[in-house]
């Protein structure tokens, strides 16, 4: 599996334990699989790292924006992570309206409406590399 990362440096050995626990799919180092949205997001000084990922042996969790999807993501948000992947796939969430409005987990909404501002906009594809042994699997190019 091909996949990029924008950052501000090159990152030859990526950290799953730097990333941000209330992400989408939890705690982990996060890639994609489409090149022209890993460079829409790269800044003019970011450098767009490449990385080939074997997924031989590795547990690897798939998603679309479906309610699993949605109930995954908002368990991360809350940091409540149970599924136990080496790898997740699965789209981004509409961060905008998560965290500018805070009215996805407030309880205001019904999840059904919930889930239906997450599916507002373009869906884009992200890759959670989440385990040392899919660490282990991930090389740079």
């Amino acid at each position: 599996m091909k996949l990029y990362h924008a950052g501000k440096e090159e990152i030859r050995e990526p950290d799953i334990y730097r990333g941000r626990k209330k992400a989408d799919f939890g705690q982990g180092f996060y890639l994609t699989p489409d090149r022209e949205f890993a460079y829409r997001w790269a800044y003019e000084d970011y450098v767009v790292n490449e990385y080939e990922l074997d997924l031989t042996g590795l547990d690897v969790i798939g998603f679309s924006r479906e309610a699993d999807w949605f109930d995954y993501i908002f368990r991360n948000r809350r940091t409540e992570d149970t599924l136990a992947a080496d790898v997740v796939t699965g789209p981004v969430a509409n961060d905008t309206l998560y965290n500018t409005f805070g009215i996805i987990s407030s309880g205001l909404l019904k999840p059904a409406d919930a889930l239906a501002l997450l599916r507002i906009g373009p869906e884009f594809t992200q890759t959670a590399v989440k385990s040392l042994k899919a660490l282990q699997n991930l090389t740079w190019t």
